[in-house]
């Protein structure tokens, strides 16, 4: 993946293949995004991209936990 278009995959309708949506990781980061966490890739521009998440271990939202 060319490393300029990194951050432009994520917005929606954006896809590197020809027949693609471009929705699938809009979605993913506004889901990994509203549990407090973040979704972000990286790429060499030659062995392809590596895409990571990170989420919190807390509750970002104050609510309960189930016991």
């Amino acid at each position: 993946m060319d490393p300029r278009q990194l951050e432009k995959v994520f917005n929606a309708f954006v896809s590197t293949k020809a027949h693609g949506t471009g929705l699938g990781l809009a979605i993913c980061r506004m889901i990994v995004e509203g549990h407090g966490g973040r979704l972000t890739a990286s790429s060499d521009g030659e062995s392809g991209a590596l895409f990571q998440f990170v989420l919190p271990i807390g509750s970002t939202d104050g609510a309960a936990r189930p016991p």
